[in-house]
């Protein structure tokens, strides 16, 4: 088989790394995929390799684009952390506080706190929705404010696939006045230099990469309809791959999935994350809002597919070696494959972005496990 050409620059001492991902082509588990890393504040691994798309005739380029699906998460918990640090928002304050319409069906007193960490009880809404709905917004909004939890908030907790981006999108929209998209762009990754949108304007569409659905990649859709959190949260609408690969999706704004992406761009914002809330001289929070947004609220089996998880306010946590060896590690996955994370013991931020979706069961995803290993030992 012939070794795959991987493009950009690493320190020598992350040759392995490089290696590493070289060898996730080499097997046959990308097509497309790029890694960054930086290291106290230094770019110290900028990767990327293979194609954008499936029939292989655009290579991945530097300013690739591509949807990371879950991974958009994490800058949208740090949004909110922006605002709870400046004093606009508090995560032990009722949601209602900032939005008096959700106070209905028993919401009244749900935090935002819980809401962050997916215990408000609304993984889905209350009635049949469409995806185009979620593009335009208030449909999906409204139906979530006016509908009862699905659970007592605050007694389990059950992964919110698309409506977590809703309900922190309408939060920060109701206490700052911006859109989530409006706000990353101009208070995250612009002052960053970071590619990272939340809405790609359509100029910027020829950038993104083609989705492509691998082995295992419908494995969570396929399994939700046995179990009635995970239903509500993937089977209303049925979540699919090829949702990404269309202009109105990438047009709308899908706080929970529809981010797109470098890895560059990723890895600087959680680069400020690892050390202390700054990157090249702009601040985004402080220490204090770093450990409030990441302190723990939730460990154990979450309730949609009794998986195992921890979350912080909107911020995986690291379990299982999730985000490596660093207990303090934070970040978040994205379905198929792409992570992004933060380890303040090592000052790193690590992101990998790829366009071929994977799934692997209850097993982890190799191509992780390598790069993290990898990376790891190269420190």
């Amino acid at each position: 088989m012939k070794a795959t050409a991987i493009q950009g620059t690493n320190e020598p001492r992350f040759d392995g790394l490089r290696d590493a991902f070289a060898a996730n082509f080499d097997q046959g588990l990308d097509l497309g995929a790029a890694l960054a890393v930086i290291a106290d504040g230094q770019v110290v691994a900028d990767l990327w390799g293979g194609h954008g798309d499936a029939a292989g005739k655009r290579p991945w380029g530097r300013d690739t684009l591509v949807n990371v699906w879950s991974t958009t998460k994490g800058p949208v918990a740090l949004a909110i952390a922006m605002l709870v640090d400046r004093g606009v928002l508090d995560y032990e304050a009722p949601v209602a506080r900032t939005w008096p319409e959700f106070a209905v069906g028993g919401k009244q007193d749900v935090s935002l706190g819980d809401l962050m960490a997916h215990r408000g009880g609304l993984p889905g809404c209350g009635r049949p929705v469409t995806i185009e709905d979620f593009y335009a917004w208030q449909p999906v909004v409204d139906c979530l404010a006016a509908m009862a939890p699905m659970w007592p908030p605050g007694e389990q907790c059950a992964y919110h696939a698309l409506t977590y981006g809703h309900l922190a999108g309408e939060v920060l929209r109701r206490a700052d006045g911006r859109a989530m998209g409006a706000f990353i762009a101009e208070e995250i990754a612009g002052p960053l230099d970071a590619a990272f949108f939340v809405g790609l304007p359509e100029a910027e569409d020829g950038r993104a990469a083609e989705i492509i659905a691998g082995p295992g990649a419908h494995d969570s859709v396929e399994q939700a309809a046995a179990r009635p959190y995970a239903a509500a949260a993937y089977l209303n609408p049925r979540a699919d791959p090829e949702w990404a690969n269309q202009r109105a999706w990438r047009a709308a704004e899908i706080p929970g999935a529809n981010g797109q992406s470098d890895a560059l761009g990723l890895a600087r914002i959680y680069g400020a994350l690892s050390r202390g809330g700054s990157f090249g001289g702009h601040r985004l929070l402080g220490p204090e809002a770093i450990a409030a947004m990441t302190a723990e609220r939730f460990r154990g089996l979450e309730a949609g597919f009794d998986n195992p998880i921890a979350f912080g306010a909107g911020f995986m946590l690291n379990m299982d070696g999730l985000f490596g060896p660093s207990p303090r590690a934070f970040g978040h996955s994205g379905w198929g494959g792409s992570f992004a994370f933060a380890d303040p013991d090592t000052g790193l931020g690590v992101a990998y972005v790829v366009n071929r979706m994977l799934g692997f069961g209850d097993d982890p995803d190799p191509r992780r496990l390598r790069l993290l290993d990898a990376l790891y030992g190269a420190l």
